[in-house]
């Protein structure tokens, strides 16, 4: 086995350690594919044909630019500088991690980073992978690097017209309240009105941060339980009974029509009864959009070398969703036909 084979040959730094995020349990409650946000090859050994380990040499001398040091973009470059290209990582931020550098720090979260420490540690053992740090690239300095084929890893915000899991249109909020969202934490005025329709980790987290730190906090969500996608994590009844036991004030199945100054309007999901929420700042937990300036810039140049966009920058998901993207664009990299994938099929 490849774990013990790397203690024995005194390989350690090579393993990959568990963060704990239980998106492994998720896969295996929703009846897909099993998934593991350290290893994206896990349940793709035999249908890609991906090997946990090894990896194909590269079949050109291509130059690869990747924008963005996050969990895709990390991956991207991991697996592409061990099939020998030749990689050049750019990060606008001086510290590596991307999306993982908010998120371990939240109450519970610590060992997320992992992600990021793996990917680090064995990207400096490669010397053909580059990095250059607090480097925010244009789409001309993009032009300008004269890579062979450019990934563009720049990850997601969240949004701030309220849709989310359980709404397609925007959320009618004054231009005079005080409105944030997970991006931008400050000028905090109680009480604070977390607004969850996300339903995952964030906004259950954030809520016992704020709670830690003293302040009031009010958390409402459209399902019927609290962060609910974290029943397929085995952790909702823990997150939940964690933010009654510190005193949040537990508002579910509401679902926010409109909020103006101090003022939020909610309509329960099964009675349709107004009912109205007072609060100093609402903290809009719900939707993520790919943050794809730079991605659109570069679809608007002439000349402009050929160029992928990657993980939240593509699609918003968990972070084990980034990782395999950015893992899967490594492999199929410079592949002359599109990969087929092996299916189970029943003998006649």
């Amino acid at each position: 086995p490849f774990l013990p084979a790397k203690i024995r040959d005194g390989r350690e730094d090579e393993i990959r350690e568990c963060i704990g995020c239980n998106i492994c349990r998720a896969a295996n409650n929703e009846a897909v594919p099993l998934r593991c946000t350290q290893n994206p090859t896990m349940g793709e050994e035999w249908r890609r044909g991906w090997h946990p380990v090894r990896i194909e040499s590269k079949v050109s001398e291509k130059r690869v630019l990747v924008v963005g040091a996050g969990p895709a973009g990390l991956e991207a470059a991991l697996a592409l500088g061990q099939r020998g290209y030749e990689v050049h990582l750019a990060e606008a931020s001086r510290d590596l991690g991307g999306r993982l550098l908010f998120e371990h720090r939240l109450p519970g979260l610590s060992t997320w980073i992992r992600v990021r420490d793996h990917r680090e540690h064995m990207l400096s053992k490669l010397a053909n992978v580059s990095i250059y740090r607090e480097s925010r690239l244009t789409a001309q300095d993009v032009v300008d690097f004269s890579a062979d084929h450019v990934v563009i890893a720049t990850g997601s915000r969240w949004r701030r017209d309220g849709i989310g899991t359980a709404r397609e249109t925007p959320i009618q909020i004054s231009s005079d309240t005080s409105m944030i969202t997970p991006d931008d934490l400050d000028d905090l005025k109680d009480p604070i009105l977390v607004y969850d329709d996300d339903n995952y980790f964030m906004g259950g987290a954030l809520a016992e941060r704020l709670r830690l730190e003293g302040h009031h906090v009010i958390y409402a969500t459209t399902q019927p339980i609290v962060s609910a996608w974290t029943q397929m994590t085995d952790e909702q009844y823990l997150v939940e009974e964690g933010l009654v036991s510190i005193g949040v004030d537990v508002r579910v199945s509401h679902t926010l029509q409109g909020a103006d100054r101090t003022l939020a309007i909610f309509r329960h999901v099964l009675s349709k009864e107004p009912t109205t929420i007072a609060f100093g700042t609402l903290l809009m937990v719900t939707g993520r959009v790919p943050q794809d300036d730079l991605y659109a810039d570069l679809g608007a140049m002439n000349g402009a070398p050929p160029f992928t966009a990657i993980g939240d920058c593509f699609s918003p998901s968990h972070i084990a969703d980034a990782v395999y993207a950015g893992h899967r664009f490594a492999r199929e990299f410079d592949q002359s036909e599109p990969q087929q994938l092996r299916r189970e099929r029943p003998s006649p």
